[in-house]
């Protein structure tokens, strides 16, 4: 048992700090092996040994979440769910209201400070699939044109293939890939780019 309550607060804080950070950064396991010890600490200084086995397992299955939702699916959904089951396991491990909301408070903490790793160390690859998936598109009050295809905007052209489609056109002697915006387009016709939107150029027939 912990002399103060608070000192949970900083023992949550550092374990979920290294072991969400070593999630998101490649430390070689040195965060994971780091995280799991004050974790430990945590847990063995509050609960006997079966209930100590048992929200080890509740923890490090919102642990286990994450990496499933890091390697496979990639939405954020087990990601959420593994952070609760985190909540979950050192709040209801605590003697008391008071200690129980330290460590819930140094759990929300320490997953907030882990981002910090990700301005000094390398990045891991499991978390770029979320990041794909999070487009900005200029409907959404971005710019998301590419600056080599900016300029392509309300050019006139020609198609140099049929546009069924997709198709080639030619402007300015260079070619680019096109999408009609649903008409028919024929090989030889006259084309305007009425929308570009990273590097998908959209045209209609003069």
């Amino acid at each position: 048992m912990f002399t103060y309550d608070w000192i949970a607060l900083f023992i949550t804080f550092l374990g979920t700090m290294f072991l969400i950070g070593e999630l998101l950064v490649n430390m070689r396991g040195v965060f994971a092996i780091i995280g799991f010890g004050f974790i430990t600490v945590y847990f063995s200084g509050y609960l006997e040994t079966e209930m100590f086995i048992v929200m080890m397992l509740v923890y490090f299955l919102g642990i286990i979440l994450m990496i499933i939702d890091g390697k496979l699916l990639n939405d954020g959904t087990l990601a959420v769910i593994g952070a609760v089951t985190m909540i979950i396991a050192v709040g209801f491990s605590a003697p008391n209201w008071v200690a129980g909301l330290y460590s819930v408070i140094g759990v929300i903490l320490g997953g907030a400070a882990s981002l910090l790793f990700l301005k000094v160390f390398k990045h891991r690859k499991m978390w770029s699939k979320m990041a794909l998936n999070d487009q900005l598109s200029s409907e959404m009050g971005y710019n998301s044109m590419n600056e080599k295809y900016q300029y392509l905007l309300d050019q006139k052209g020609e198609a140099l293939t049929d546009m069924r489609p997709v198709g080639t056109i030619r402007i300015e002697d260079e070619e680019y890939s096109a999408v009609s915006n649903g008409q028919w387009i024929t090989s030889g016709d006259k084309i305007k780019v009425v929308k570009v939107d990273g590097t998908k150029i959209l045209v209609k027939k003069l």
